[in-house]
């Protein structure tokens, strides 16, 4: 235990390379227990070896660097899961985003919908292009406020505002398959947060206009998902169950696979006990 080792050997044991090292050895991060004053050789002790494979496996998962500095320092193991909890909300919303970023494109390279449609000039002061524009970036722009970590008030603010905005201006050059979808993400952005009142206000305004419309598909099965999601907020179990299966027969009906593989991420998410 008390042999120094290597860089190059401790490289290999911990499974990582020589050039990590010398850059958690820079940032402080993992400090050799030896350096050669004359050749910089760097040299480790054997149990600095769990340390050095718990940052390889947190570096896999994708944590931030300060992220794996807070958690090597936390020394009570709840403080740990918290991080680790705090990490993996931010690669759910991510994964969500992305999902929704996947399907979009998929539904252009189907053909299912135009880049730019065709629609009438609205009767605001806006164009349409315009219009179109400012819905699509906030909306995008909520996308990156969820998986923003650790919010602040303000930035808070601005998702719910942002969301609301979005839906504002589908109103003017949108479908109704547009209404619908920003009614959902602004039930989702409630219930990220943890309110369920208005992210049932929203849900049931998105299944709504999607069974006004007779929109099916996806769609509603995504409706009835934001209602289990937000009923499981709001803490009527029951409901959110009632919802959840329905959700869950209307995804089993989805015709092309990849539209069944996104509804179906976000029911695998609910947490309904």
């Amino acid at each position: 235990m008390d042999e120094l080792i290597p860089i190059g050997r401790f490289a290999r044991m911990a499974g990582l390379s020589v050039g990590a090292l010398r850059h958690y050895d820079e940032l402080d991060l993992l400090r050799p227990a030896d350096v050669d004053t004359a050749t910089a050789y760097r040299r480790y002790r054997a149990d600095q070896l769990e340390t050095a494979r718990t940052i390889g496996t947190l570096r896999e998962l994708e944590v931030p660097l300060d992220g794996i500095r807070a958690v090597l320092a936390a020394d009570d193991p709840a403080e740990r899961r918290r991080l680790l909890d705090a990490h993996r909300a931010r690669i759910d919303a991510r994964t969500v985003r992305l999902r929704r970023i996947s399907h979009a494109l998929h539904h252009l390279t189907e053909g299912k919908e135009a880049i730019v449609p065709d629609r009438p000039l609205p009767d605001p002061a806006l164009d349409a292009a315009t219009e179109r524009a400012l819905a699509v970036d906030l909306f995008n722009r909520v996308w990156s406020l969820l998986e923003t970590p650790d919010r602040t008030p303000a930035q808070v603010d601005e998702m719910i505002h942002a969301a609301h905005a979005s839906r504002h201006h589908w109103a003017a050059v949108g479908t109704a398959a547009n209404l619908a979808r920003g009614e959902w993400q602004c039930s989702r952005v409630y219930a990220t947060l943890g309110r369920g009142e208005p992210a049932l206000w929203h849900a049931r305004r998105c299944v709504a206009i999607l069974e006004e419309s007779a929109i099916a598909d996806w769609d509603i099965a995504a409706g009835y998902e934001a209602m289990a999601r937000a009923c499981a907020i709001a803490g009527d179990l029951a409901a959110a169950r009632a919802w959840a299966a329905r959700a869950q027969a209307a995804c089993d009906a989805i015709e092309e696979d990849e539209d069944r593989r996104i509804v179906q991420a976000d029911l695998d998410g609910l947490v309904l006990d």
